[in-house]
This record gives C-alpha cells, sequence and structure tokens, in this order.
C-alpha cells in the first residue's frame, strides 16, 4: 500500500510532500495570485521547476488568455493531495488547472467548460495578465542543463541543451526543421537532468525528472507535442490545429491529457515509467507479439539496392527483373534471406495500391515462387498517400484539393480493408504482411478539412485508426502476418508486430559524422524500454560508407532481426565485392544460431 502525500501549511507556505519529491506554494496577497509559480523540488529540497500555474486552452475563436488566478484549494483524496487553480478566461465558461499529487508524481491536467473548437493547448506556461500588469506568454523555469528526447533527429541530439526545442510526434520528413518524423509517434516523454549535455548518447548521472503524457490514444486528437523553450522558460503545446471540437454542455467538463511528473534516476527508467503508467491506466497492452518463426528470419529489402542502382529515379527501379537480379546476386554469395520486402514502388498508385504491372507483371507469380523457396514477402505500404483516392475520402486543403488519406472516412475504411485483402488473401497477391512507412505524414494544419462524412479523427489518433486497421485486416486474412512500423509509442503495441528502427541520419550538432551502430543502439534501448518484447527491425539505410555498413550489420544481430539493404555498392566508388557479402553471411550465420 503506498503512502498519502503529507500536506503542511505556515504562514506564508503549503506544502505537499511526496515520495522523492515536494511542491510548494506562496499564500496570500504576495502569493499564487500575484506571482503565478509553484515549486518542484526533489526530496533534499534542490529545485527542479518554478512552475507556471498559467495554462492555455486556445480555441479558433477565442485565444485563452487568463484574467486572473483563484487562490489554489486543496482536497484530500484516497491516494493523493489534489490542488485545484482556478482561472477567469474569455475563452471558456471556466478554467481550471489540477496537479493531483500521489506519492511519487504530479498529475497535470486542464480543465474547462464551455464550446469552442481547440488550436494550440499549453501547459506548463499558458497566456494571461498579472496584477502586476505583465501580460503575454509565460512559461515554467526549469533548474535542469540536459534534455532527453526519445526520438531520433537531424542533428542527431538524444541527449542536448535543455533549452533546445523538442517535436514529438506524427508530421515530419527531410526538410529543415522536421527531420523529427523517424519515430512517429515516439514516446511522448521527456526527461529533464542535473548535468550538461556533453554528447548525443550519453546522459548524464541522474537524478533526472521525467515528464510523460498519458491519455487514452483515441484522445490523442493533437499532431505534435513540442517543448517549445525561450530564455530561461518552457512550456509543453499540444498542436491540436483546430480539429478538435469541445462542447461541454452546461454540465460536462473537457480534461486535456495528463502530464505527469516524477523524478527517476535515468532517462531509461522515465520511459519505463511511461510505458508502465500507460499499461496500468489501460491505455497500453501489457504483452507483446508471439514472434511466428519466419518473422525472425534475416531480411532482405530492396530500397538500398534501388538506390544504389542510379540511372533512374529509384522507385522507377522496383521492377520484376531488377529483383530477380537481385535474387540471384544473395543467391551467388549463398545469402539466404527468410523475407523479402518489396519496396518503393510496386504499385502504380500508392493510395490504391494496385500493382504496376509494367513493373511487375506476374507480382502474384513471383510471390508464389518466393514461397516455393521457403521465403515470405511483405509489401512496402505507403501511409496517408492520397494518390489515385477520391477527393471525399481524402482530407483536402482549402482548394478541395486531397492531401491525405482519412481515417474517418467510413468510405476510406472500407476501401483500405479491400485493400488489405487483395494483397494478403489467397484469391488476391497473397503477400505476407506489410512494411508500413511514412507514418510522419499525416495531415497537418488548421485550413485543412476532412470529408463530409468524416468524423474529423486528426493528429496521433488518426495515425493509430490508419495503422490498427491495416493490422486487423491483416490478422483476419492471414493471422501469421507481419505488420511492420515505425510507431514506437506504448499504445501503438497491439497494431504492430515488429517495430523498425527506420533510417539513420547523418550529423551531431557540431556537423561532425555521427557513427551509424551507435544510432541503431540507441534507438532500439527506446524500443526496448517503451515496447519490450516487440521483434526490432534493425533497417540499414541509409549507409554513409561501406566500412561503416559492415560495422552496422555486425551490430545488427546483437539487436534484433538483420535487413540487408545493400547488394553492388555503398557509394558509386564503393562496391560491394563477395568478401563483404560473405561478411555478411557470417553474421547471419551466428544470428540463426541465437534462434536455434
Amino acid at each position: 500500500m503506498t503512502s498519502l502525500p503529507s500536506l503542511t501549511s505556515d504562514k506564508d507556505r503549503r506544502t505537499v510532500r511526496g515520495t522523492g519529491y515536494s511542491l510548494s506554494w506562496r499564500t496570500g496577497a504576495a502569493g499564487l495570485v500575484r506571482s503565478p509559480y509553484l515549486e518542484l523540488a526533489d526530496g533534499d529540497g534542490s529545485r527542479w521547476l518554478r512552475l507556471s500555474a498559467l495554462s492555455s486552452v486556445h480555441t479558433r475563436d477565442a485565444r485563452d488568455e487568463s484574467m486572473s488566478l483563484s487562490e489554489p484549494e486543496v482536497r484530500t483524496e484516497a491516494d493523493a493531495v489534489v490542488v485545484t487553480i482556478r482561472s477567469a478566461s474569455p475563452a471558456w465558461r471556466e478554467r481550471a488547472l489540477e496537479l493531483r499529487c500521489t506519492h511519487d508524481s504530479v498529475e497535470i491536467t486542464l480543465e474547462a467548460r464551455g464550446a469552442g473548437i481547440l488550436t494550440d493547448v499549453t501547459i506548463l506556461g499558458g497566456d494571461g495578465i498579472l496584477p502586476t500588469g505583465a501580460s503575454g506568454t509565460f512559461r515554467s523555469g526549469f533548474d535542469a542543463q540536459s534534455l532527453y528526447v526519445p526520438s531520433p533527429t537531424e542533428p542527431v541530439a538524444f541527449v542536448r541543451p535543455v533549452w533546445s526545442a523538442a517535436s514529438l510526434g506524427v508530421v515530419g520528413d527531410a526538410d529543415p526543421g522536421r527531420l523529427n518524423g523517424i519515430f512517429s509517434p515516439p514516446p511522448l516523454a521527456l526527461a529533464f537532468g542535473r548535468d550538461p549535455a556533453t554528447d548525443a548518447f550519453s546522459p548524464g548521472p541522474g537524478p533526472w525528472l521525467a515528464t510523460w503524457l498519458r491519455a487514452p490514444v483515441e484522445e490523442l486528437g493533437f499532431t505534435t507535442m513540442r517543448f517549445d523553450p525561450v530564455d530561461g522558460g518552457g512550456l509543453l503545446r499540444l498542436a491540436y490545429e483546430g480539429h478538435t471540437p469541445v462542447d461541454t454542455g452546461a454540465d460536462g467538463v473537457w480534461r486535456s491529457p495528463t502530464i505527469v511528473i516524477r523524478p527517476v534516476a535515468t532517462p531509461g527508467d522515465a520511459l519505463r515509467a511511461h510505458r508502465d503508467d500507460l499499461v496500468q491506466a489501460g491505455f497500453a497492452t501489457a504483452t507483446a507479439p508471439q514472434p511466428t518463426p519466419w518473422w525472425l528470419e534475416p531480411i532482405f529489402c530492396g530500397w538500398g539496392a534501388q538506390v544504389a542502382r542510379g540511372g533512374a529515379p529509384a522507385p522507377d527501379l522496383c521492377r520484376q527483373e531488377i529483383y530477380d537480379e537481385f535474387l540471384e546476386t544473395l543467391a551467388g554469395a549463398s545469402l539466404d534471406p527468410g523475407t523479402i520486402v518489396i519496396d518503393d514502388r510496386w504499385q502504380a498508385q500508392y493510395g490504391t495500391a494496385e500493382p504496376d504491372t509494367d513493373a511487375w507483371p506476374d507480382l502474384r507469380g513471383w510471390i508464389d515462387r518466393r514461397h516455393a523457396e521457403g521465403r515470405r514477402v511483405l509489401l512496402w505500404f505507403k501511409a496517408w498517400d492520397p494518390a489515385g483516392l477520391p477527393a471525399e475520402e481524402c482530407v483536402t486543403d482549402a482548394a478541395g484539393r486531397p492531401i491525405a488519406a482519412d481515417p474517418g472516412s467510413p468510405a476510406y475504411l472500407a476501401r483500405l480493408d479491400a485493400i488489405v485483402e487483395r494483397l494478403l488473401s489467397v484469391e488476391g497477391l497473397d503477400a505476407d504482411g506489410f512494411k508500413v512507412d511514412f507514418t510522419q505524414r499525416a495531415p497537418s494544419g488548421a485550413m485543412l478539412r476532412s470529408g463530409a462524412a468524416s468524423d474529423g479523427v486528426w493528429g496521433v489518433a488518426a495515425l493509430h485508426r490508419l495503422v490498427s486497421r491495416i493490422h486487423a485486416a491483416a490478422k483476419r486474412i492471414k493471422p501469421d502476418a507481419l505488420v511492420i512500423t515505425h510507431t514506437v509509442h506504448p499504445s501503438f503495441g497491439a497494431v504492430t508486430d515488429m517495430v523498425r528502427t527506420n533510417d539513420v541520419l547523418e550529423h551531431d550538432v557540431t556537423g561532425a559524422p555521427v557513427s551509424v551502430a551507435a544510432q541503431l543502439r540507441a534507438r532500439h534501448e527506446i524500443v526496448a524500454n517503451v515496447l519490450p518484447g516487440h521483434p526490432v527491425d534493425t533497417d540499414q539505410w541509409p549507409m554513409p560508407n561501406r566500412e561503416e555498413w559492415l560495422d552496422y550489420a555486425r551490430t545488427q544481430v546483437l539487436l534484433g532481426v538483420p535487413a540487408l539493404y545493400y547488394l553492388e555498392r555503398v557509394r558509386e566508388d564503393e562496391p560491394i565485392d563477395p568478401e563483404h557479402l560473405a561478411a555478411i553471411g557470417r553474421t547471419w550465420d551466428e544470428y540463426r544460431e541465437t534462434l536455434a
């Protein structure tokens, strides 16, 4: 049985003390209503946060700018001391910040009564006007020097200075400031450390302050959770983008996702606590998939070999005769992958996923021949792409042009079911599963619109619906089908069979090249903490040179399922010779010994 936090008061301060933390605030005329900050400290009194009592739930029609704050109301529940701070707001009939202090955590939730369409929700800071006349955006102050971000980014910086921004979500690509969707979504968690960041991979010694988001995945209607720091202060911003209507009626209340804050020893402990918390709340599964043996066989994925061929855009080189040549090269090197991934692009159009019969005149026959060899075949599937889809099944821009498939559209979901059946069933192509890619291409923007028949699902929740529909249809058709994704969040554990570590990146914040094997190890650690027991597709794209490719290959077999992308060359001036492929074969032999 856990103990209830203690609550003490003196003439001008109240303090809640739990295991390893204290939360306190000043009372009276010089207290919180004038200077809206609470102090969060560790067990020995060393401050972690000047925690802003201001927060905001902005809507399309009104900015939530607090005009005043109430004195904190304190009540005791069976397992927590609850502090409620009410604010007067032009956007809502009533607004409140609730801090629920349990024995080991502070849980922060916003409440609103009224109606509006959410744009940005900010926690640990918000907009307001103080009695002093100060106005604008206020942020919490962090007594920390480093920030751990459990998501690959370019520059590579799993550990970074605390005043560096971070974006966690389902929007990204290779453009500047957007290469943070490699995991999409990643764990919605951050950790703050006392010591300065020294390199991209090495958290300093503890303690650390963990921060994560708790909510059912169906309520994650935002595209990103961002840490938004400026000049010694920071807040968390959830980007709803005007796609979540709220109307509480006369008696109801809207509650935000909860931000959980807890002292921990290491960032790894933060990730494990995040996962365990979601499992305990019923928002994530406690069990991992039970792998069918063929899932764990080495993979050959044609993408890297397509790119290395050159002479044409790599998607144009996804052709039946070229993949036959790849198979001949594998056989000549005595390499026997158990799974072949046909990569981008075997489809005539991404959205409809009909085979391109010019490139693949007999895709079903090709898959049958792989089955006869004892191999399985996965098809690369591009999430969100609207090519070939009718506009009414898509999210559209202001001009009505399709931007993305819409998981809120019943017609699109029915189409998706039919696509999966056509690709996996014995009456169709009889493929064995999917490598689901580009989950970071979720639609994003306040001017985008869902179709008339759509329920408007958005953000992380929309991606979960898309992936879960693919997964459920695949399992219904083939119970041993394999669905690989790069959705590295505990709530996606039940809808992905294998987690792909995805494309490696290049440089750290100084511009220096970063070891690809070190990146794999850091990503694997994240996956192992938030989705323990899930098989890991270790990927292999892109490799900067032949030496690092071989080093990466040696690391792969220690951390998950090895995937081979390169066959003929790594770079134009670095051919892959028989001895290099023989080295790959030895790593596969060692790996297969671990499966026996």
